[in-house]
């Protein structure tokens, strides 16, 4: 495998690892620890975690493990066999947590802010915990499948 091609599924791989870990973060840890607390203090919290998650770190590994596998899959298109195809079903994986994201988790974090501080947190946290926990676990699980896709390509390559 050549150095650049090795260098970016290193890369990608690297990255699909660190989102993999945060969404997971989110499922065994942030969420069932925000379970425990009161509607005010959930909302709040939620609110606020969904404002510093937008940084430059997140952007790093949300887009930049997508981008790189896929720029993986360029660099392997010619040369074809099993470094390939990992690669190929690593984007797969990775689509499905954009999309999940984008359909899901994002319009649900907007409808959390849109609220506000409101007078009573309960409705708007019923009308988010739940199918937020379950979409991020998708995301989770596609997350972890992309990583493993991408140290598939690593072993074959």
């Amino acid at each position: 495998m050549g150095t650049l091609r090795t260098a970016v599924l290193v890369a990608a791989t690297g990255t699909a690892g660190l989102l993999a870990g945060l969404f997971y973060a989110y499922a065994c840890s942030v969420m069932p620890g925000l379970r425990r607390t009161d509607d005010r203090t959930f909302v709040e919290a939620m609110r606020h975690i969904n404002v510093a998650i937008l940084n430059g770190w997140f952007a790093l590994s949300f887009g930049g493990a997508p981008l790189l596998a896929l720029v993986a899959v360029v660099l392997h298109w010619g040369a074809g066999g099993p470094t390939l195809w990992w690669t190929v079903a690593a984007v797969a994986c990775h689509a499905v947590t954009l999309g999940v994201t984008g359909a899901v988790n994002v319009p649900l974090n907007n409808r959390l802010d849109a609220a506000g501080g409101p007078a009573d947190p309960g409705p708007v946290r019923a009308a988010f915990e739940a199918r937020w926990v379950r979409w991020n676990l998708v995301r989770t699980v596609a997350s972890v499948a992309a990583f493993g896709c991408l140290l598939g390509a690593l072993l074959h390559g």
